[in-house]
């Protein structure tokens, strides 16, 4: 697969995002942890993080923000979000597609050489 690890629920896909805010620019960086590592600009302050989150996941994957929401760890740098009305082979499709195009691989964790 494509190193994002999707899980079903009740009300959608779920996937885990680990978030950089304040950075230089917005942009998924790797995977890392089965989870996409993501930049984003904004601070973490009242939900301008969470909020450039779901802007630039929607964007890049091709979703509507709608369909999109941080389903917990809002307050976290390490964050769930769910994805709605889409079927997980598609939503697979469209991360690895995603991830295929702009070359972003999975960065191994440092604990795994040791």
């Amino acid at each position: 697969m494509n190193g994002v690890v999707l899980r079903e629920s009740k009300k959608g896909l779920t996937f885990d995002i680990q978030v950089i805010p304040h950075a230089s620019r917005a942009e998924i960086v790797c995977v890392q942890d089965g989870a996409l590592k993501i930049k984003v600009t904004a601070p973490p302050v009242e939900g301008a993080a969470n909020e450039a989150c779901i802007k630039l996941l929607a964007g890049e994957l091709g979703l509507k923000k709608s369909q999109m929401e941080i389903s917990s760890g809002a307050k976290s740098r390490k964050k769930t979000v769910m994805v709605k009305n889409i079927g997980k082979a598609d939503l697979e499709l469209k991360i690895k597609s995603f991830l295929t195009t702009n070359k972003i691989f999975e960065q191994k964790s440092l604990l795994e050489n040791i």
